[in-house]
């Protein structure tokens, strides 16, 4: 499925410290156990151009969470923080240990998702992480006009593939998801998944095209 995404234009993503099989450009970490002295390895080892850090889901975390940004500023060249604690951005640093930083708003999804207002992310560089296509288009229309939306990265377009359904930019009755056979495609018989898994990345990033959005 990498090479799929790949062929179609996307960088490489992981969440570490898994097996990553590609150069890799964007690292994120298990938010649910977060585990640093592995996560940190990982990034020494992989070296992704950006990383996300922990979550700063409570006030009192920052010096904890700057504390993760300013090791992994070693490793990349940006850091993305997830700031998920409302009015407290306006306490993080623009540049850490030599290192950007990027602010990652977590798309809401039935997963996680973050409940700061999108105007506080104003003046910074932000990425989209995790959810649905859609959802991260719809949040790009409504930030461009206030930030740099620059990346965007998501995984469920690749677990939608194998039950064979993919991403299409026009909505149907159930909405953007639609399965092979919706389009005509059910007579697949060989690496149904994978198709469907073609056909989503190639369908999301010309929808990203079409905005003009972001990587």
């Amino acid at each position: 499925m990498m090479q799929i995404a790949i062929d179609a234009g996307f960088r490489c993503g992981a969440q570490l410290p898994n097996t990553v099989y590609f150069p890799l450009y964007f690292a994120d970490q298990d938010w649910r156990k977060p585990n640093r002295g592995a996560y940190m390895a990982a990034l020494a080892q992989h070296r992704p151009e950006m990383a996300t850090v922990l979550d700063w889901e409570r006030g009192e975390q920052l010096p904890e969470v700057l504390d993760w940004a300013e090791e992994a500023a070693q490793f990349v060249k940006r850091v993305l923080i997830i700031p998920k604690v409302i009015g407290g951005i306006t306490q993080l640093p623009r540049r850490i240990n030599g290192a950007d930083v990027v602010l990652a708003y977590s798309v809401p999804s039935k997963y996680s998702g973050s409940e700061v207002p999108l105007w506080e992310f104003a003046g910074w560089p932000v990425h989209l992480l995790g959810g649905s296509p859609h959802r991260q288009m719809m949040i790009w229309v409504h930030l461009t006009p206030i930030c740099d939306v620059v990346t965007a990265d998501g995984n469920m377009a690749s677990k939608m593939a194998l039950r064979c359904v993919l991403w299409h930019s026009v909505p149907g009755p159930k909405g953007h998801w639609r399965t092979l056979s919706d389009l005509g495609l059910g007579d697949l018989s060989n690496d149904a998944n994978y198709e469907a898994f073609r056909y989503s990345c190639e369908n999301i990033a010309a929808a990203w095209r079409k905005l003009g959005g972001c990587d």
